[in-house]
């Protein structure tokens, strides 16, 4: 027979297991499905986590796994290749296992596409960054280094200012001629230097970033360098579904209420999966929140039909909703 649950979480990052968390605290049967891929995986450490700053994300991940489980919540590493729906959704694996869920909770995240600059996707997480809220306090006042990858990447320029007054910025592929007038006075007045030339790679030493190599040869010394990501948002199980997306500069994201419900009833989404600035504190956040109302949409569920079917108060049997 197939297995039922009433709530599947589709992913295992700060997102899914809050969700989980909040779910198996107020003893709903649920099913945790991880594919065990979480965006930040390459960084040593997470920061700006009230009480758990510095703590490296796989720790983090742990001990959240412990924290579900002794709620009851089941975990399986695998995942997620198909969704369907009648009344119920089903929801089918990739070993072939096929379960049952009265609600979804989708917390899948993103990919980070990476500049096709040699060296990058290497140092990626150690000395290449992407955030300075991230890693901004460990590299403060070194010499920054960031890649433009399109003229947008000026706002990140400007703001790593904030972490180190020796910022210089690589157009790289960008014509300076794409820079608007108030970026480049922007810019002049962050003190950042601008470099209208193409990377061609990093120079390492030691295992460290020591250098920023040009298409001419010539060498900016950097020991951090800043790139930005091209986001992909890993909404294909949402518009399975039939959510509605929209666009955005960094992608397309599910519309969502203050809940994290999308367009399609039963099904709430979390974390990255709602946009690609959602840190781990508001991944975990977002995950309380959906699990909050999750809890109380089933309770309401199932006194409605109560009701309607006996027409006398009811209390759902709260191990098996």
């Amino acid at each position: 027979m197939t297995e039922k649950y009433a709530v599947v979480v589709v992913g295992g990052g700060a997102a899914g297991l809050s969700a989980a968390l909040v779910l198996g605290r107020a003893r709903i049967r649920t099913l945790v499905v991880d594919a065990g891929e979480p965006r930040n995986a390459p960084a040593a450490h997470m920061q700006g986590y009230l009480s758990r700053d510095g703590m490296p994300p796989a720790e983090f991940l742990a001990a959240g796994r412990a924290e579900v489980t002794g709620y009851g919540v089941e975990l399986v590493r695998d995942r997620v290749v198909e969704v369907g729906r009648d009344e119920d959704f089903t929801v089918v694996l990739a070993n072939g296992r096929s379960v049952r869920a009265r609600r979804l909770v989708v917390a899948t995240g993103l990919e980070d596409e990476l500049p096709d600059v040699p060296g990058v996707a290497e140092r990626f997480g150690r000395d290449v960054l992407h955030c300075p809220f991230c890693h901004g306090w460990e590299v403060r006042d070194q010499p920054f280094g960031v890649l433009a990858t399109s003229p947008a990447s000026v706002h990140q320029a400007l703001m790593v200012s904030q972490w180190s007054k020796d910022v210089r910025f690589f157009l790289h592929r960008v014509a300076e001629e794409e820079l608007s007038d108030v970026d480049l006075r922007r810019l002049a007045a962050a003190g950042v230097d601008v470099v209208p030339a193409e990377v061609a790679g990093l120079v390492v030493e030691d295992d460290r970033l020591t250098g920023v190599r040009l298409a001419d040869g010539t060498v900016h010394a950097r020991s951090v360098l800043f790139a930005a990501p091209r986001p992909v948002p890993r909404t294909g199980l949402l518009e399975r579904l039939g959510a509605e997306l929209h666009e955005t500069p960094f992608g397309a994201y599910p519309v969502v209420d203050a809940t994290g419900l999308t367009t399609v009833p039963g099904v709430w989404a979390a974390g990255n999966a709602i946009g690609f600035a959602e840190q781990v504190v508001h991944a975990a956040s977002g995950g309380y929140r959906a699990a909050s109302a999750i809890v109380g949409d089933l309770l309401m569920a199932d006194l409605d039909a109560a009701v309607q079917g006996q027409g006398v108060p009811w209390q759902a049997p709260r191990e098996d909703r």
